[in-house]
Protein backbone atom coordinates (compact mmCIF):
# COMPACT_ATOMS: atom_id res chain seq x y z
CA UNK A 1 0.00 0.00 0.00
CA UNK A 2 1.25 3.86 -0.79
CA UNK A 3 0.78 6.81 0.98
CA UNK A 4 0.11 9.71 -1.08
CA UNK A 5 0.74 12.93 0.53
CA UNK A 6 -1.03 16.24 -0.57
CA UNK A 7 0.69 19.58 -0.46
CA UNK A 8 -1.68 22.12 1.22
CA UNK A 9 -3.24 25.07 -1.09
CA UNK A 10 -1.08 27.61 -1.25
CA UNK A 11 -2.68 30.62 1.82
CA UNK A 12 -3.13 34.07 0.41
CA UNK A 13 -0.70 36.39 0.84
CA UNK A 14 -1.30 38.56 3.98
CA UNK A 15 -0.92 42.36 5.08
CA UNK A 16 1.03 42.14 8.51
CA UNK A 17 0.23 46.07 8.79
CA UNK A 18 -3.38 45.07 8.26
CA UNK A 19 -3.64 42.68 10.62
CA UNK A 20 -1.29 44.73 13.23
CA UNK A 21 -3.62 45.50 16.74
CA UNK A 22 -3.16 49.88 16.91
CA UNK A 23 -0.27 50.57 19.00
CA UNK A 24 -1.43 52.43 21.75
CA UNK A 25 0.12 55.61 23.15
CA UNK A 26 3.16 55.51 25.14
CA UNK A 27 2.26 55.81 29.13
CA UNK A 28 4.42 57.32 31.26
CA UNK A 29 5.86 54.94 34.13
CA UNK A 30 4.13 55.49 37.82
CA UNK A 31 7.13 56.10 40.14
CA UNK A 32 6.91 53.31 43.13
CA UNK A 33 6.59 54.66 46.40
CA UNK A 34 7.45 55.74 49.19
CA UNK A 35 9.23 58.42 47.71
CA UNK A 36 10.67 62.12 48.12
CA UNK A 37 9.68 64.91 45.74
CA UNK A 38 11.70 67.29 46.06
CA UNK A 39 11.47 70.37 44.61
CA UNK A 40 15.18 72.06 44.18
CA UNK A 41 13.55 76.10 43.30
CA UNK A 42 11.18 75.83 46.06
CA UNK A 43 14.53 74.68 48.11
CA UNK A 44 16.83 77.67 46.64
CA UNK A 45 13.14 80.38 46.66
CA UNK A 46 13.64 79.54 50.49
CA UNK A 47 16.91 80.29 51.12
CA UNK A 48 16.46 83.41 49.32
CA UNK A 49 13.85 84.64 51.57
CA UNK A 50 15.94 83.76 54.66
CA UNK A 51 18.72 85.88 53.26
CA UNK A 52 16.13 88.49 52.64
CA UNK A 53 14.91 88.42 55.75
CA UNK A 54 18.71 88.32 57.91
CA UNK A 55 20.30 91.04 55.69
CA UNK A 56 24.13 90.75 56.42
CA UNK A 57 23.94 87.18 57.79
CA UNK A 58 25.56 84.79 55.96
CA UNK A 59 22.92 81.32 55.36
CA UNK A 60 25.02 78.17 55.51
CA UNK A 61 22.59 75.52 54.65
CA UNK A 62 22.69 72.38 57.21
CA UNK A 63 23.85 69.56 54.75
CA UNK A 64 22.24 67.11 57.22
CA UNK A 65 19.12 68.07 56.85
CA UNK A 66 19.01 66.62 52.37
CA UNK A 67 22.52 66.32 51.09
CA UNK A 68 20.82 65.57 47.82
CA UNK A 69 23.81 67.00 45.51
CA UNK A 70 21.24 68.51 42.86
CA UNK A 71 19.73 70.45 45.67
CA UNK A 72 23.74 71.50 47.29
CA UNK A 73 24.56 72.84 44.02
CA UNK A 74 21.93 74.87 42.93
CA UNK A 75 21.92 76.09 46.87
CA UNK A 76 25.50 76.97 45.90
CA UNK A 77 24.88 78.84 42.81
CA UNK A 78 22.79 80.98 44.62
CA UNK A 79 25.34 82.23 46.66
CA UNK A 80 24.43 80.14 49.80
CA UNK A 81 26.80 78.85 52.44
CA UNK A 82 26.69 75.29 54.15
CA UNK A 83 27.40 73.80 57.56
CA UNK A 84 28.99 70.72 57.96
CA UNK A 85 29.46 67.80 60.33
CA UNK A 86 31.99 65.57 58.68
CA UNK A 87 34.41 64.89 56.32
CA UNK A 88 31.22 63.21 54.14
CA UNK A 89 29.75 66.43 54.56
CA UNK A 90 32.29 68.80 53.63
CA UNK A 91 33.04 67.20 50.27
CA UNK A 92 29.70 67.01 49.36
CA UNK A 93 29.29 70.92 49.71
CA UNK A 94 33.14 71.38 48.08
CA UNK A 95 31.07 68.71 45.26
CA UNK A 96 28.83 71.48 45.27
CA UNK A 97 30.95 74.11 43.96
CA UNK A 98 31.26 75.71 47.78
CA UNK A 99 34.55 77.07 48.48
CA UNK A 100 36.14 76.00 52.16
CA UNK A 101 35.63 79.19 53.17
CA UNK A 102 32.03 79.38 52.94
CA UNK A 103 31.98 75.81 55.49
CA UNK A 104 31.30 76.19 59.28
CA UNK A 105 32.14 72.67 60.81
CA UNK A 106 29.24 72.46 63.50
CA UNK A 107 29.74 69.40 65.12
CA UNK A 108 30.67 69.82 68.55
CA UNK A 109 32.29 66.35 69.74
CA UNK A 110 33.76 65.00 66.99
CA UNK A 111 36.18 62.26 65.75
CA UNK A 112 40.11 63.66 65.89
CA UNK A 113 40.93 61.95 62.52
CA UNK A 114 37.39 63.97 61.16
CA UNK A 115 38.59 66.87 62.35
CA UNK A 116 42.10 66.67 60.99
CA UNK A 117 40.56 65.72 57.59
CA UNK A 118 38.12 68.74 57.17
CA UNK A 119 41.07 70.70 58.17
CA UNK A 120 43.09 69.37 55.15
CA UNK A 121 40.12 69.75 52.97
CA UNK A 122 40.32 73.83 54.34
CA UNK A 123 37.75 73.94 56.08
CA UNK A 124 38.75 76.53 59.13
CA UNK A 125 35.54 77.41 61.06
CA UNK A 126 34.90 75.01 63.83
CA UNK A 127 32.22 74.84 66.68
CA UNK A 128 32.92 73.12 70.45
CA UNK A 129 31.69 73.04 73.74
CA UNK A 130 34.25 71.35 76.06
CA UNK A 131 37.43 72.05 77.17
CA UNK A 132 38.77 68.22 76.00
CA UNK A 133 37.45 69.61 72.33
CA UNK A 134 39.19 72.45 72.62
CA UNK A 135 42.94 70.89 73.24
CA UNK A 136 41.70 68.45 70.10
CA UNK A 137 40.93 71.06 67.66
CA UNK A 138 44.61 72.73 68.53
CA UNK A 139 46.13 69.68 67.88
CA UNK A 140 44.08 68.41 64.84
CA UNK A 141 43.14 71.79 63.28
CA UNK A 142 45.72 74.11 64.54
CA UNK A 143 45.22 77.60 63.74
CA UNK A 144 41.41 77.25 63.43
CA UNK A 145 38.64 79.65 64.43
CA UNK A 146 36.59 78.35 67.05
CA UNK A 147 32.98 79.00 68.13
CA UNK A 148 31.93 77.57 71.84
CA UNK A 149 27.99 76.46 71.82
CA UNK A 150 26.32 77.27 74.37
CA UNK A 151 23.25 75.82 75.82
CA UNK A 152 19.49 77.01 75.33
CA UNK A 153 16.07 76.15 76.75
CA UNK A 154 14.50 74.84 73.31
CA UNK A 155 11.71 76.39 73.85
CA UNK A 156 9.06 77.19 71.77
CA UNK A 157 10.22 74.38 69.18
CA UNK A 158 8.39 71.95 68.50
CA UNK A 159 11.65 69.32 68.20
CA UNK A 160 13.52 70.60 71.27
CA UNK A 161 17.08 70.33 71.62
CA UNK A 162 18.49 68.03 74.43
CA UNK A 163 21.48 68.85 76.67
CA UNK A 164 23.91 66.88 74.84
CA UNK A 165 25.47 69.98 73.13
CA UNK A 166 25.63 73.55 75.02
CA UNK A 167 27.65 74.52 78.17
CA UNK A 168 27.00 78.02 80.12
CA UNK A 169 28.18 81.46 79.61
CA UNK A 170 30.88 81.09 82.29
CA UNK A 171 32.52 77.81 80.51
CA UNK A 172 32.04 79.35 77.23
CA UNK A 173 34.66 82.40 78.22
CA UNK A 174 37.05 80.14 79.92
CA UNK A 175 36.99 77.84 76.58
CA UNK A 176 37.43 80.55 74.36
CA UNK A 177 40.36 82.20 76.12
CA UNK A 178 41.72 78.58 76.91
CA UNK A 179 41.33 78.07 72.78
CA UNK A 180 43.54 81.46 72.41
CA UNK A 181 45.97 80.61 74.37
CA UNK A 182 46.33 76.94 72.21
CA UNK A 183 46.48 79.21 68.87
CA UNK A 184 43.43 79.02 67.69
CA UNK A 185 41.38 82.26 66.78
CA UNK A 186 38.16 83.04 69.48
CA UNK A 187 36.29 83.72 67.00
CA UNK A 188 32.83 83.66 68.83
CA UNK A 189 29.71 81.83 70.23
CA UNK A 190 26.95 79.49 68.68
CA UNK A 191 23.62 78.46 69.66
CA UNK A 192 20.47 76.36 67.93
CA UNK A 193 16.90 76.96 69.52
CA UNK A 194 15.84 74.22 68.36
CA UNK A 195 14.29 72.67 65.34
CA UNK A 196 10.42 74.18 64.18
CA UNK A 197 11.24 77.09 66.23
CA UNK A 198 7.37 78.75 66.34
CA UNK A 199 8.45 81.86 68.84
CA UNK A 200 10.44 84.29 66.67
CA UNK A 201 11.42 85.40 69.90
CA UNK A 202 13.13 82.49 71.06
CA UNK A 203 16.40 84.09 70.18
CA UNK A 204 16.54 86.72 72.49
CA UNK A 205 17.82 85.18 75.73
CA UNK A 206 21.10 83.22 73.77
CA UNK A 207 21.94 86.56 72.14
CA UNK A 208 21.87 87.77 75.55
CA UNK A 209 23.61 85.19 76.40
CA UNK A 210 26.59 85.42 73.83
CA UNK A 211 26.79 88.85 74.46
CA UNK A 212 27.96 88.57 77.63
CA UNK A 213 30.50 86.01 76.36
CA UNK A 214 31.67 88.70 74.16
CA UNK A 215 32.25 90.86 77.21
CA UNK A 216 34.08 88.50 78.96
CA UNK A 217 36.45 87.52 76.39
CA UNK A 218 37.30 91.05 75.46
CA UNK A 219 38.11 91.51 79.24
CA UNK A 220 40.67 89.12 78.81
CA UNK A 221 41.97 90.62 76.11
CA UNK A 222 40.94 88.77 72.99
CA UNK A 223 38.55 89.95 70.17
CA UNK A 224 35.74 87.61 69.24
CA UNK A 225 33.75 88.71 65.72
CA UNK A 226 31.11 86.53 64.83
CA UNK A 227 27.79 85.10 66.05
CA UNK A 228 25.99 82.07 64.89
CA UNK A 229 22.53 81.77 65.46
CA UNK A 230 22.02 78.29 64.71
CA UNK A 231 18.83 76.99 62.65
CA UNK A 232 15.29 76.80 63.65
CA UNK A 233 13.54 78.50 61.29
CA UNK A 234 10.29 76.34 60.56
CA UNK A 235 8.56 75.20 57.33
CA UNK A 236 4.58 75.18 57.19
CA UNK A 237 3.72 71.45 59.02
CA UNK A 238 0.65 70.90 60.49
CA UNK A 239 0.28 74.58 61.89
CA UNK A 240 0.97 78.07 59.78
CA UNK A 241 4.24 79.31 61.55
CA UNK A 242 4.55 83.14 61.34
CA UNK A 243 6.36 85.01 57.93
CA UNK A 244 10.37 84.62 57.67
CA UNK A 245 10.47 88.45 58.02
CA UNK A 246 9.19 88.23 61.42
CA UNK A 247 12.02 86.15 62.44
CA UNK A 248 14.28 88.71 61.24
CA UNK A 249 12.79 91.57 62.27
CA UNK A 250 12.73 90.12 66.32
CA UNK A 251 16.36 88.41 65.64
CA UNK A 252 17.80 92.16 64.51
CA UNK A 253 15.90 93.44 67.52
CA UNK A 254 17.22 91.66 69.73
CA UNK A 255 21.13 92.07 68.30
CA UNK A 256 20.76 95.65 68.82
CA UNK A 257 19.28 95.36 72.23
CA UNK A 258 22.22 93.03 73.17
CA UNK A 259 25.26 94.72 71.19
CA UNK A 260 24.35 98.06 70.16
CA UNK A 261 26.30 99.13 67.64
CA UNK A 262 29.28 96.60 68.51
CA UNK A 263 27.47 93.98 66.63
CA UNK A 264 29.35 90.98 65.81
CA UNK A 265 29.60 89.15 62.26
CA UNK A 266 26.62 86.71 62.27
CA UNK A 267 25.70 83.31 60.31
CA UNK A 268 22.75 81.10 60.67
CA UNK A 269 22.51 77.65 59.98
CA UNK A 270 18.97 76.63 58.57
CA UNK A 271 17.81 73.11 57.49
CA UNK A 272 14.23 72.47 57.98
CA UNK A 273 14.24 76.24 57.39
CA UNK A 274 15.28 76.18 53.26
CA UNK A 275 14.21 72.41 52.74
CA UNK A 276 10.81 71.42 54.49
CA UNK A 277 8.78 72.57 52.30
CA UNK A 278 10.54 71.52 49.33
CA UNK A 279 9.51 68.06 49.94
CA UNK A 280 6.79 66.04 49.50
CA UNK A 281 6.66 62.13 50.83
CA UNK A 282 4.42 59.79 48.61
CA UNK A 283 3.63 56.94 50.41
CA UNK A 284 0.62 54.20 49.35
CA UNK A 285 -1.79 52.47 51.82
CA UNK A 286 -1.08 49.30 52.50
CA UNK A 287 -3.90 48.06 54.23
CA UNK A 288 -6.32 49.60 57.02
CA UNK A 289 -7.33 47.27 59.86
CA UNK A 290 -9.99 48.07 62.57
CA UNK A 291 -8.16 47.23 65.77
CA UNK A 292 -10.63 47.21 68.76
CA UNK A 293 -12.54 50.18 67.28
CA UNK A 294 -9.55 52.01 66.74
CA UNK A 295 -8.96 52.40 62.66
CA UNK A 296 -5.03 51.51 61.73
CA UNK A 297 -3.97 52.94 58.17
CA UNK A 298 -0.73 51.41 57.34
CA UNK A 299 1.09 53.02 54.58
CA UNK A 300 4.58 52.11 52.66
CA UNK A 301 6.60 55.02 54.28
CA UNK A 302 7.33 54.84 57.91
CA UNK A 303 9.72 55.85 61.13
CA UNK A 304 12.67 53.71 59.66
CA UNK A 305 11.72 54.48 56.02
CA UNK A 306 11.98 58.39 56.12
CA UNK A 307 9.80 59.63 58.45
CA UNK A 308 11.69 59.51 61.62
CA UNK A 309 10.78 63.12 62.80
CA UNK A 310 7.44 61.44 64.09
CA UNK A 311 9.20 59.67 66.87
CA UNK A 312 6.88 60.44 70.07
CA UNK A 313 4.49 62.51 67.03
CA UNK A 314 7.28 65.42 67.53
CA UNK A 315 6.64 66.74 63.99
CA UNK A 316 3.57 66.77 63.07
CA UNK A 317 3.28 66.87 58.73
CA UNK A 318 0.37 68.05 56.42
CA UNK A 319 -1.25 64.97 54.75
CA UNK A 320 -3.04 64.65 51.70
CA UNK A 321 -5.44 61.86 50.00
CA UNK A 322 -5.67 63.53 46.52
CA UNK A 323 -8.40 61.48 44.85
CA UNK A 324 -9.92 59.89 48.17
CA UNK A 325 -12.83 62.49 49.50
CA UNK A 326 -15.89 61.74 51.14
CA UNK A 327 -16.45 61.50 55.63
CA UNK A 328 -13.51 61.45 57.46
CA UNK A 329 -12.67 60.07 60.81
CA UNK A 330 -9.48 59.78 63.40
CA UNK A 331 -6.98 56.84 62.07
CA UNK A 332 -3.61 55.55 63.60
CA UNK A 333 -0.77 56.06 60.99
CA UNK A 334 1.68 53.58 60.98
CA UNK A 335 4.56 52.38 58.82
CA UNK A 336 5.17 49.00 57.08
CA UNK A 337 8.29 47.38 59.04
CA UNK A 338 7.56 44.77 61.96
CA UNK A 339 9.09 46.92 64.54
CA UNK A 340 6.08 47.85 66.65
CA UNK A 341 8.23 51.29 67.30
CA UNK A 342 6.93 52.08 63.48
CA UNK A 343 3.54 54.22 63.77
CA UNK A 344 3.58 57.91 63.22
CA UNK A 345 0.66 59.29 64.51
CA UNK A 346 -1.30 57.31 67.36
CA UNK A 347 -1.48 59.58 71.24
CA UNK A 348 -3.17 62.26 68.55
CA UNK A 349 -4.40 60.45 65.60
CA UNK A 350 -5.22 61.91 62.56
CA UNK A 351 -8.32 62.52 60.42
CA UNK A 352 -8.38 60.98 57.36
CA UNK A 353 -11.06 60.18 54.51
CA UNK A 354 -12.96 57.16 55.94
CA UNK A 355 -13.07 55.68 52.51
CA UNK A 356 -9.38 55.30 52.15
CA UNK A 357 -8.36 51.81 51.29
CA UNK A 358 -5.21 49.78 49.95
CA UNK A 359 -3.24 51.46 46.83
CA UNK A 360 -4.92 54.57 47.81
CA UNK A 361 -1.60 57.60 47.93
CA UNK A 362 -1.02 59.79 50.76
CA UNK A 363 1.14 62.83 50.75
CA UNK A 364 2.85 63.91 53.52
CA UNK A 365 4.23 67.56 53.06
CA UNK A 366 6.99 69.87 54.69
CA UNK A 367 8.64 66.57 54.26
CA UNK A 368 11.94 67.54 52.67
CA UNK A 369 14.26 67.96 55.53
CA UNK A 370 15.34 64.63 57.49
CA UNK A 371 13.35 62.49 55.06
CA UNK A 372 16.26 60.81 53.31
CA UNK A 373 18.84 60.84 55.65
CA UNK A 374 17.32 58.71 58.50
CA UNK A 375 16.55 55.99 56.38
CA UNK A 376 17.82 52.52 57.31
CA UNK A 377 19.22 50.33 54.56
CA UNK A 378 17.80 47.09 54.65
CA UNK A 379 15.75 47.40 58.01
CA UNK A 380 13.13 44.66 57.70
CA UNK A 381 14.31 44.72 53.49
CA UNK A 382 12.80 47.81 52.99
CA UNK A 383 15.11 50.22 51.04
CA UNK A 384 16.23 54.22 52.00
CA UNK A 385 13.72 56.57 50.96
CA UNK A 386 14.26 57.12 47.05
CA UNK A 387 14.25 61.40 45.84
CA UNK A 388 12.64 62.12 42.59
CA UNK A 389 14.18 65.95 41.97
CA UNK A 390 11.42 68.43 40.73
CA UNK A 391 13.05 71.66 39.51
Amino acid sequence: MSLTFQTAPSAPAIDPVAIAPPVAAPVAPVAPTPRLELSVGTAVARYLTLASALPGTAIHYAVKANPHPVLLRALAQAGCRFDVASPTEVRAALDAGAPASHLVHSNPVARRDHLAEAHALGVRLFVVDSPGEVAKLADAAPGSSVLVRIVTSGSGADWPLSRKYGCTVDDAVELLVAAAHLGLDPAGVSFHVGSQQRDPHAWAAPIASAARVFDGVRAAGFHPWLLDLGGGFPARLDGEPLPIADYGRAIDAHLTAAFGTDRPRTLAEPGRGVVGDAGTVVTSVVGVVDRGGSRWVFVDAGVFTGLVETLDEAIRYRLETPGVAGPTGPCVLAGPTCDSADVLYETTPVWLPLSLAEGDELRIHAAGAYSTCYSTVGFNGFAPLPTVIIR
